[in-house]
Parts: structure tokens; C-alpha cells; sequence
């Protein structure tokens, strides 16, 4: 049976307490490391003659987010960062790489790279984003939100605006709340990509 939202927001408080109340017995608890599941569809292999070129920045991140642990958010505005729940690796890094392969994958015809301020191109389009919120939320969500803004090689600004995902868990738990974080950000990519497609 899959635990509705009052069930999995009563885990979150649930592992919030019971590391607030582990004191001193919780520092010699070993640490669980996660990263970000792949993107749900497959990535696409890259396509050197793609008639298109997307370049993806990496993001922005609220400064609360550019944490090792993973965070929770307790209630409207109260936000907890886990001590033994962390990023196996820096979450701006995975959530750039997970977004470039998720939209390799759902934009053929567009090579997708890293930007890394090198010009290569007068036709390629820059992604910029920010992200403001990616976490558990109380309620049983897995939330993403921020902006993003395409930009021409000359810099001009072709569209913005902003975007918000939120993916009930299957289950309570560390896991089951890594991977709806990653079909948050599935969400995520559907959203640019339909941007990026009306550039084309």
C-alpha cells in the first residue's frame, strides 16, 4: 500500500527528532551517501552533428542547499540539514550532470555540454539556472523549484521564467526521498526542454 502524504510527513518529523535526540550516540553513527537516480528516460549518446547546441551553466544553488546533508523542511518555514543522510557528491555537481543527460535525452537534434565560458559557437543557446528549493517537505513531497533563463551567444535574453516540481514519495525513508527528488527533477527537464524546443 503506498503511505500517503500524512504518513511519509510523519517520517520526516520522525527522523528529524530522532537525530536531534541522538546526541552523542549519533557521532559514531556511520553516514549513508546517496546520489541522484538517472534521469527516467535514457540518455541519448552525443550526436557531434546535432544541428543544435545547448549549454548548460551549473546551477546557482540557495545557499541553505549547497550543503552536504540532505535537507528537510519541517513545516513552512523551519529547515533541518541531515547529519548521517548526505550528497555522495556535491549537489550542484549532480544536479547539473543529471540535468544535461535528461535533456540529451529528450531533445535529439541538440547537442547538450557543459558550459565552461568558452565560445563555441555563434548559435549556441546558454541555460542558466537557479535553484531556490530541493528537499522533503513535511508533507511528503520531494520539492524542486527556482528559475532558469535561456540566453543567445551574444547574451541576449531569449525566455525565462520559473519552475516547480513536487513528487510524492512511494515510501518512508532516505531513499525513497532521493528518488523523488530525481523525478522532481525529470519534471524539471520536461519543463526546460519544452522551452528550449520553441528556441529551435
Amino acid at each position: 500500500m503506498r503511505p500517503g502524504p500524512k504518513t511519509t510527513g510523519a517520517w520526516l518529523i520522525a527522523a528529524v527528532a530522532l537525530l536531534s535526540l541522538g546526541g552523542c550516540a549519533s557521532a559514531s553513527s556511520p553516514s549513508t551517501r546517496y546520489t541522484l537516480p538517472e534521469g527516467s528516460v535514457a540518455t541519448a549518446p552525443v550526436d557531434a552533428t546535432a544541428e543544435h547546441l545547448l549549454l548548460v551553466r551549473p546551477p546557482r544553488l540557495a545557499h541553505y542547499l549547497d550543503v552536504e546533508g540532505i535537507v528537510l523542511q519541517l513545516d513552512d518555514i523551519t529547515l533541518n540539514q541531515a547529519r548521517e543522510h548526505l550528497w555522495a557528491e556535491a549537489l550542484g555537481r549532480q544536479l547539473e550532470r543529471g540535468l544535461r543527460a535528461r535533456l540529451a535525452a529528450r531533445l535529439p537534434g541538440t547537442r547538450v555540454l557543459l558550459d565552461d565560458g568558452s565560445d563555441r559557437g555563434v548559435d549556441a543557446i546558454r541555460l542558466r539556472l537557479e535553484v531556490d528549493r530541493f528537499q522533503g517537505r513535511h508533507d511528503g513531497l520531494a520539492v524542486a523549484g527556482g528559475q532558469w533563463q535561456l540566453r543567445g551567444a551574444d547574451g541576449r535574453l531569449l525566455a525565462m521564467d520559473g519552475f516547480h516540481a513536487e513528487t510524492e514519495l512511494d515510501a518512508d525513508g532516505y531513499p525513497a526521498l532521493v528518488r523523488a527528488l530525481g523525478r522532481s527533477w525529470d519534471e524539471v527537464a520536461d519543463q526546460i526542454a519544452a522551452a528550449v524546443r520553441r528556441q529551435h
